[in-house]
Order: C-alpha cells, then structure tokens, then sequence
C-alpha cells in the first residue's frame, strides 16, 4: 500500500493525500509536479526512475488506511542535485 508522503522531497511543499500534484517513483520517493516537471526532468534523483502522478485515495480508505505523516526533504532540496545517488 502506497505511504502518500505528505510533502516534496526537493522543496517541502505539502502534498495532501487528496493532491494530484504528487509525483512518485516506484520507490514511492515522491515530489511535487513542479519539482518532477522542472528540475528533475521527470526523473527521480534517487533512483533514476520515471516520475509518475501519485493515484488519490478515497476518502473511506484514508479512514482505514491513513496517509503517512513521516516527511522526507533531501539535504539543500534538488538544486544542488550533481548526480544521481541509487
């Protein structure tokens, strides 16, 4: 079952369960669509893995299953990123 990270792993920018803005990797690294469209070209720079849009659970199944509030921010965001680390 997918996390739902609730924030862009470049800029920290909230990415609420119900948002269509999210973008992940099989990894479920995941990133806003700015982010995955602009700096990142579509791919993760953790794994080097397609970016894809994040699928919107319901409402029901966020009850029984509940996004995750653990956020994940790489160090200096995406800016920085030289090269890929996975």
């Amino acid at each position: 079952m997918l996390a739902l990270r609730p924030n862009c792993e470049c800029c920290d920018r909230d990415l609420p369960p119900e948002s269509r803005d999210a973008m992940i990797c099989t990894f479920e690294c995941t990133f806003c669509a700015d982010c995955a469209a602009g700096i990142l070209s579509g791919t993760c720079p953790n794994c080097a893995g397609e970016l894809v849009r994040r699928p919107v659970r319901t409402a029901a199944s966020l009850a029984r299953h509940p996004a995750s509030t653990t956020r994940v921010v790489k160090a200096g965001g995406c800016g920085s990123q030289t090269g890929l680390t996975g």
